[in-house]
């Protein structure tokens, strides 16, 4: 915990309150080379790969085993709380700590992952899809708000940069906080994660008519935000009837705005997410009938372009066997639950990884990406305890 209350003030944000450490900058090196400087204290070997990502490592007991890694990542939204990604990265520390010299088959590994959230960039899971082998030369030709391409990002930094590709471990187990209220309205602690949803990301752009707001009456008006709220609440109920699912128009962006002006463009982004692959097929079926059904009763023309998909990831169920006989040998209730987010582990488990996900109890209602992020220190010290048995089984204690 107080190493959770360092790492927040690296990037301590003063305007927003919480943390802003942006993928792939000063600040997200500066955590990781302090996370590097714990894991040599705990007599782990450091390594740092192409793409940045920080590799820890403790040697097995025989050879030829795959590794077993454990973490998360250390880069935050803009604005977020001390546990997203940071504590995986730390629980995975700690657990090796707890197995201290406890011969162990397979090399361990704590891993910091880069730029999980995306935000800077425009795409998430850098430093996961790098060591994938799904990082290509043209994104790092990618730039920020700033101008600042991933490529001169990687140069400040002194490293080389993707693409990586492997080598891959074994097994790789993830903990997280859960970021939702579930855990907390159960009054459960902690849960296996089965599964990692499904999800795809749009571009919708509304082409109406701009004019002036006192002299174009409203019957024919071309109004492109009207046609864009028509558009988010097709969207809503869409999802209200697919099993899980969830779509978020969380970017709306009027060109040219102006108090006095008709919208003649907007440009909003949509997040769509299902736990299953029929659910997000069904869900991909209705962004594209809600796209046609919002442009008829304004006139307005839409142009929707599908910027990326990932299917729905089932966790291993190896990894997620040993987490729960982790728990009930530690007296550690667990539940069951899927993951509405990405993360690292679900770009693993898609690249054949034997991956799994152990969920932290998320208080103050579940909020997270916010500087009120909270999980308490019991349920902590119980993941903790559960991932160190978890790694023992999984890398073969003897």
């Amino acid at each position: 915990m107080e190493r959770l209350s360092q790492l927040a003030e690296i990037g301590a944000d003063a305007e927003r309150g919480g943390t802003t450490r942006p993928g792939l900058s000063v600040d997200e090196q500066r955590a990781c080379e302090l996370v590097a400087e714990w894991c040599e204290e705990e007599g782990l070997a450091v390594s740092w790969d192409a793409a940045s990502n920080l590799i820890a490592r403790r040697p097995g007991g025989r050879d030829g085993i795959p590794e077993v890694w454990s973490g998360s990542h250390l880069d935050s939204v803009p604005g977020g709380g001390r546990f997203d990604g940071a504590l995986g990265v730390l629980a995975a520390l700690e657990a090796v700590a707890v197995l201290g010299s406890t011969p162990l088959a397979a090399p361990l590994a704590v891993v910091a992952f880069r730029d999980e959230e995306g935000w800077r960039f425009g795409r998430g899971f850098f430093g996961s899809r790098a060591v994938s082998g799904r990082v290509t030369e043209d994104e790092l030709e990618s730039a920020d708000a700033d101008g600042v391409r991933v490529r001169d990002a990687l140069d400040e930094l002194g490293l080389e940069g993707p693409p990586v590709a492997g080598p891959l471990p074994g097994t790789f187990v993830e903990v997280h906080v859960e970021q939702g209220p579930v855990l907390e309205r159960t009054a459960t602690g902690h849960a296996v994660v089965s599964s990692i949803a499904g999800m795809a990301g749009y571009t919708a752009t509304i082409h109406g008519d701009a004019g002036h707001a006192g002299t174009t009456p409203m019957a024919g008006r071309r109004d492109a935000f009207l046609a864009a709220a028509e558009l988010a609440i097709a969207l809503r109920d869409a999802a209200l009837v697919i099993p899980g699912a969830v779509v978020t128009t969380g970017d709306v962006r009027i060109a040219r705005p102006a108090a006095n002006v008709v919208p003649g463009r907007v440009e909003l982004a949509i997040d769509a997410r299902a736990p299953s692959d029929d659910g997000l097929q069904a869900l991909l079926d209705a962004v594209e009938a809600s796209a046609a059904a919002a442009a008829s009763p304004t006139g307005c023309s839409v142009d929707l372009d599908r910027q990326w998909i990932s299917p729905p990831v089932r966790m291993s169920e190896r990894v997620r066997a040993a987490l729960a006989d982790a728990a009930a040998a530690a007296g550690v209730a667990v539940a069951e639950l899927p993951s509405g987010a990405g993360h690292d582990a679900g770009v693993l488990a898609a690249a054949g990884v034997d991956a799994g996900m152990l969920f932290v109890r998320s208080l103050n209602g579940g909020v997270s990406h916010r500087p009120d992020e909270l999980s308490a220190e019991d349920d902590v010290a119980g993941a903790i305890g559960v991932l160190a048995g978890a790694l023992a089984t999984l890398a073969g204690a003897w």
